[in-house]
């Protein structure tokens, strides 16, 4: 009996060793980006503190009237609001409390030309249902309701930002899939409410080989097994809904693609990638912004800024302030201000209940860049 426990213990010590070595590999073992962001061209003073709150924001979308919409943080685990409005001083669930329960791990918000705030669930990382949910924000009604099937939000899966064509007719989703290691870009067509993931795999859209030294905490866990490596995440379109312009979070390259090349159901990944176009380098990010003129902004999420990718392909920090934990999520709103919600990353991933009710409060932070974007996006 002994030397068949015996056995039993070396069989066993050898599959976790085996399960150790593949999580190090595929999950784990990144190398530090070398990137200086330089010197800001605003002073610390341009970021403003709008809105405070007790739980971990999400991602934030400002209506054209100043109504700023967000989410709290899926990864914050929160048992009650989930969808918010902060108007002035006051914040409150959207549309009401009654109708939080429509949402299991909505995180990605946006507003589109037409006046409809769109939400994004995951489905706690297609574990459950994925959906694809707008609002009218004038009356808060739902406007429309869409549950991805499991071969567009796959297990694993993390939809979580999103795109939406000036005529609303087509939304362009960000799936991260940082557990199944399969992100793609999803296109959503409104009025069939059919759906095709493309560029799965690609390496545009598949994260490098990069760890993420954040100042609150380098995103290694467990002795080094697993470290936040993520695809693509930031996602935004030109003013003119003809580029999409997108960017894995742990990936040196911004891209772009023509939408009509994504539209076009008989062009299959191979051609696709051959119309990728670079952008040329960009450091490790989360969300993405355009302003009128086609600029793209870009968060920082290793040293707490936000840059600005210029029509003529200069990259330049527009702000840089310690106060910004993890440069999560942008929307430009009314005169001039592009809104960053911080989501914490750092004090909330992997982090105990104590852990993220000891780092409140959390923010939403604005500034002006100096050109006017669309509201919502």
């Amino acid at each position: 009996m002994g030397r068949f426990l015996g056995r039993v213990f070396i069989f066993l010590l050898l599959v976790a060793l085996g399960v150790a070595a593949y999580l190090r590999v595929t999950y784990g073992d990144g190398k530090p980006y070398e990137f200086d962001p330089g010197r800001a061209l605003l002073p610390i003073t341009a970021l403003q503190s709008v809105v405070t709150y007790d739980e971990p924001i999400g991602n934030v979308a400002v209506a054209a009237d100043g109504r700023i919409f967000f989410t709290v943080h899926p990864e914050s685990h929160p048992t009650g609001n989930k969808l918010l409005v902060a108007i002035g001083p006051e914040i409150r669930p959207f549309p009401d409390a009654a109708q939080q329960s429509l949402f299991d791990t909505v995180l990605g918000v946006r507003i589109d030309d037409q006046n409809r705030l769109w939400t994004i669930d995951s489905g706690n990382h297609g574990l459950g249902k994925a959906r694809l949910i707008a609002f009218d924000i004038a009356t808060g009604k739902i406007v429309h309701d869409h549950v991805f099937g499991s071969d567009i939000a796959q297990l694993g899966s993390f939809l979580q930002d999103m795109a939406i064509a000036p005529d609303g007719k087509t939304i362009y989703i960000a799936d991260v899939s940082f557990f199944r290691r399969n992100p793609a870009i999803v296109v959503y067509d409104v009025a069939s409410g059919s759906a095709r993931r493309v560029l799965e795999g690609n390496s545009s859209v598949f994260p490098q080989n990069w760890l993420i030294r954040n100042p609150v905490r380098v995103m290694r866990f467990f002795g080094g097994l697993l470290e936040l490596k993520c695809g693509v995440d930031g996602i935004t379109l030109d003013p003119s809904g003809e580029w999409l312009v997108y960017a894995a979070m742990n990936h040196d390259t911004l891209f772009r693609i023509r939408t009509s090349d994504l539209r076009d159901p008989k062009l299959d990944n191979a051609d696709l990638a051959a119309r990728l176009q670079s952008m040329g380098p960009k450091p490790l990010s989360d969300g993405l912004s355009r302003d009128s003129r086609g600029n793209i902004y870009i968060t920082d999420v290793e040293h707490s800024a936000v840059l600005r990718k210029t029509t003529d392909g200069r990259l330049e920090t527009v702000i840089k302030d310690s106060r910004i934990r993890w440069a999560d999520s942008l929307s430009f709103g009314p005169a001039g201000y592009l809104y960053l919600a911080d989501s914490a990353i750092p004090d909330v991933m992997l982090q105990s209940k104590a852990h993220i009710d000891g780092s409140r409060p959390y923010h939403i932070f604005r500034f002006k860049p100096g050109v006017e974007g669309e509201p919502g996006q």
